[in-house]
């Protein structure tokens, strides 16, 4: 079979002149089946069409759809001990790093930006999910405290955008230790007086929910997310019982009091920007004047 796969299609192939067609052209809705081109879905903000359901949005597409022209300072990544445990499963921590970022072309699962929000000032905080699941660790940690810190030097609200499966298990007990970390740094934010609202994305579980992704001013998700610390499966493997119809989703916690709105990833810089603008008693006028002055005050703004 090997020789037939390596050696044998190749040489058709190149006789008849076929290529080789990419396999993520098209990409199929998970709640309908709809095949979607990834290009439509691409423009559509990753949310598919016709049924509406919200795909995982890249990091980096998000902060460039969220800034006022897709513009915005890319805060650097701190640099953290690499592999400190030596950790090894069916492959090495290390190897999975190299993977990750060679998949996402990122140092690690977190990106933050500096820019304007339809006129407000802001920093952005988001989990890249295909960088090994989103997971928290310590460059994660670090790089959320220094977001903090840098909101916190500009005076300005942060806004994050989880999207994870909790803390990261090669990193054990030093995972952890981010959980209060970043909960000492929200706090930081909130003594300064400043606003921290959490954008709920696909999927927030585990130790991400259990600290700062459920620490926010106010809590906003995206449609049809799942929300949640331990899994539906887990849950009711534990209690011997059937659990409701769409439970975790963002729509059975805003029904229970856990979410304060549900807003289409289409409506999110608008209504990130009324909230925002409404919680630093700033009128819209006053946005757009600061928009202005504000726009090439910017020290490296970067297109992304």
């Amino acid at each position: 079979m090997n020789w037939i796969t390596n050696y044998v299609r190749p040489k058709i192939n190149s006789m008849l002149g076929r290529r080789e067609v990419p396999e993520n052209l098209w990409i199929k809705c998970p709640e309908t089946g709809e095949m979607v081109f990834h290009r439509d879905l691409e423009e559509n903000k990753w949310v598919i069409p016709q049924s509406g359901y919200h795909m995982k949005m890249p990091a980096k597409a998000r902060l460039k759809d969220l800034f006022d022209g897709g513009i915005y300072e890319t805060l650097p990544q701190p640099k953290v001990a690499q592999d400190p445990l030596k950790f090894r499963d069916s492959k090495k921590y290390t190897d999975r790093l190299r993977d990750s970022r060679a998949k996402t072309e990122l140092e690690d699962t977190i990106v933050a930006g500096l820019g304007l929000v339809q006129g407000v000032k802001l920093v952005a905080v988001v989990h890249e999910f295909n960088f090994i699941g989103g997971s928290l660790g310590m460059a994660a940690g670090e790089a959320i405290v220094k977001a903090f810190e840098r909101a916190i030097a500009e005076k300005c609200p942060l806004v994050i955008f989880p999207a994870s499966g909790g803390a990261r298990m090669q990193e054990g007990i030093l995972s952890l230790m981010q959980l209060p970390r970043t909960t000492v740094a929200v706090n930081m934010l909130k003594e300064a007086g400043l606003p921290y609202i959490v954008v709920l994305t696909n999927p927030t579980t585990g130790g991400v929910t259990a600290s700062y992704a459920m620490l926010g001013d106010i809590h906003i998700a995206e449609p049809g997310a799942e929300i949640g610390f331990a899994g539906k499966r887990v849950i009711e493997q534990t209690l011997r019982e059937k659990l409701p119809e769409g439970f975790q989703t963002s729509e059975y916690l805003l029904e229970h009091g856990m979410v304060d709105m549900v807003v289409k990833r289409h409506d999110l810089p608008a209504t990130l920007a009324r909230v925002l603008k409404i919680l630093t008693k700033k009128p819209v006028e006053a946005a757009k004047r600061e928009s202005g002055s504000q726009a090439t005050a910017l020290p490296v703004a970067a297109r992304a």
